[in-house]
């Protein structure tokens, strides 16, 4: 369980950090990622709301996250997951910011940790495997 709690409140931190800094630090994020400002800063700010909730959800499953899998299945796995694909599809169709690779490679790590948190609870529990 003490990893599981780890992936838990590390996914807080994370998504509590980058919707941050998209909310309240949008300027040194642009200068950061070398990015111009989008035309809309609303959905900049609505994506960093947005993380901000997520990392509050962390934040309140992580004292018993082996009571909440739903949450970090979804969150944790589904849309770190896919995050971290569509970063990708997006670099190769249209041709993102090479920058835009870190944000890949931090959601799929944190999607494959959660994963294996997750797996690893699960057995610890029953004594055997998760079936598929």
């Amino acid at each position: 369980m003490k990893l599981l709690r780890f992936v838990t409140v590390i996914s807080g931190f994370y998504d509590a950090l980058v919707g941050g800094a998209l909310l309240f630090a949008m300027g040194e994020v642009l200068t950061l990622f070398g990015l111009e400002a989008p035309r809309y800063p609303i959905q900049a700010n609505l994506n960093g709301l947005f993380l901000l909730a997520i990392g509050a959800g962390y934040f309140a499953i992580a004292r018993r996250p082996q009571e909440h899998l739903w949450y970090l299945w979804i969150m944790g796995v589904a849309l770190k997951g896919g995050g971290a694909v569509l970063f990708l599809v997006d670099q190769v169709l249209r041709d993102s910011p090479a920058s835009f690779l870190l944000f890949s490679a931090s959601d799929g790590t944190l999607a494959a940790l959660t994963l294996w948190a997750i797996r690893r609870a699960s057995t610890s529990e029953t004594g055997r495997a998760p079936e598929a």
